[in-house]
Parts: C-alpha cells; structure tokens; sequence
C-alpha cells in the first residue's frame, strides 16, 4: 500500500439554488451526500475495494454552506477493522471571490467493504505512524466499539 493510499480525498462541489433551502444554505442532506461520497471514496482508494456506508457517528453542522460558495470535503481514512474503515470527514465553504476555507461541517463515517453478494470483506490494517494520527485512531476505535454495542441493541 503506498502512501498516497493513505492520502485525504478532496471534493470540490459548488453550491446552487436547487441545493439550497428557503435561506439561500445547503440543504444538510446535500452536504451529508457529498461527505458520504467523499468517505466511500476514501475508502476506496485506500482498500481497492467497493464500500457501503454502515454507520455515520459525530457528526456536527457549524456554519453553513451558501448558495454560490464552494463546499470543500476532505475525507481521511483514520481507522480500520477487520472489515471496516473510519474515516474523517470534514466540509468547509469557500467563497469563489477569496479561496478561503471556512470549516462548517465535521463527520466519522464508518464504511465496510463489501463482495458482489453484499458479503463483508477484509480491509488492509491501517498502521498509524504519528502521534496525532494514533490519537485519531483511538478515537475512531472507540466511535466503533460504541457503534456496534448500539447496533446489537437495535
């Protein structure tokens, strides 16, 4: 696995009218798309193989992105299991005039690699090397352990 396997995708989606509610800002199911591609991407590219979404955790709105701006999705991959990848996603509006990125929106997207029969698949282990990225796996592991306690109470 190289190390631009490991690299953030970035997804760059202007904001227009039909995105937008009543106040001229993106509607949050439009921002929650655009982060759940860029997390499926991520995972993608790190695993080569195909992923669906399993479980969305953390996630925060901030400011919103308005009609006309940018929205900037960085997608990282942060964690792994044997089947599942975390991976953070984070959305900023840019307006088009200064090329600024004002952060807005923040999620962990947890996403499992899947066979043609919908049948899980395993995912190579992610080695974090830094400090900052062994805190963020921790905290991904934890995320996770919660969300499957959740799920056998469901």
């Amino acid at each position: 696995m190289s190390q631009a396997d490991c690299e953030p995708v970035v997804v760059l989606e202007e904001i227009f009218p039909g995105d937008t509610n009543p106040y001229g800002t993106a509607f949050g199911g439009k921002i929650l798309a655009l982060m759940d591609r860029a997390a499926g991407l991520a995972a993608s590219r790190y695993a080569k193989k195909l992923f669906v979404t399993a479980s969305l955790d953390a996630m925060d709105f901030r400011v919103p992105v308005r009609q006309g701006q940018i929205a900037k999705v960085c997608a990282e991959v942060v964690y792994t299991s044997t089947h599942t990848v975390g991976v953070d996603v984070t959305v900023s509006a840019v307006d088009k005039t200064e090329w600024v990125p004002r952060p807005c929106a923040r999620g962990l997207f947890f996403m499992v690699a899947i066979d043609q029969d919908g049948r899980p698949l395993e995912v190579p282990k992610l080695r974090p090397r830094t400090r900052e990225q062994k805190k963020r796996w921790e905290e991904a592991a934890t995320v996770h352990k919660r969300m499957l306690a959740r799920r056998r109470t469901v």
